[in-house]
């Protein structure tokens, strides 16, 4: 049986969501938490992309920052 890669997604999500509320729950700040999970995925995309693959992924991010993307999904609680 093939599972739905949205579920995955979904399940991973949830994962981050309990792994990021416990780090705050020791008392880890935001900035150490975010760096830790950028270079952790960073490093999980290293292993099975391109590096051109990898910069297509930033330059995504980079753009959704800039637009405001990122900044209005984050105030309407969508992760």
């Amino acid at each position: 049986m093939n599972e739905d890669p949205s579920t995955h997604l979904s399940h991973a999500g949830a994962v981050v969501d309990k792994a990021i509320e416990y780090m705050m729950g020791q008392n880890i700040g935001s900035l150490e938490i975010a760096s830790a999970l950028l270079g952790g995925s960073l490093a999980l995309l290293a292993r099975g992309m391109s590096d051109d693959a990898i910069v297509g992924i930033l330059t995504n991010a980079i753009a959704s920052v800039r637009s405001g993307e990122l900044r209005a999904q984050a105030e309407h609680g969508a992760g």
